[in-house]
């Protein structure tokens, strides 16, 4: 269950970066308070996950969600660059995640 919390975190923290983009320096409502939201909330299942997930292993994870989820997006959705370069980059944080969860006790 700690990793079903934790990965949640992880794509609220995605919903929360593309939002503050869609805000445009939170001058716009809905996507400010969707931003607003999603990182509180993010934040708040991030803290239950820490509750069994050593720190390190746990905003590990999460940032790497957040990172490589909203780069994808990015490149999906924003037209932002998705050279090769980037591409493996992403690769790897996805691949450390994997490696952290492996390695991890819980």
């Amino acid at each position: 269950m700690t990793w079903i919390i934790l990965v949640s975190a992880g794509v609220l923290e995605i919903g929360f970066a593309l939002s503050m983009k869609w805000s445009v320096g939170f001058t716009r409502l809905t996507p400010s308070l969707f931003a607003a939201a999603a990182g509180l909330s993010s934040v708040f299942l991030l803290s239950l996950a820490l509750r069994a997930l050593p720190v390190g292993t746990g905003y590990a994870v999460w940032t790497g969600i957040g990172a490589a989820g909203t780069a994808i997006f990015g490149m999906a959705l924003l037209g932002d660059s998705a050279s090769p370069a980037r591409v493996l980059c992403i690769v790897f944080i996805v691949g450390g995640v994997i490696g952290l969860k492996l390695v991890s006790a819980n």
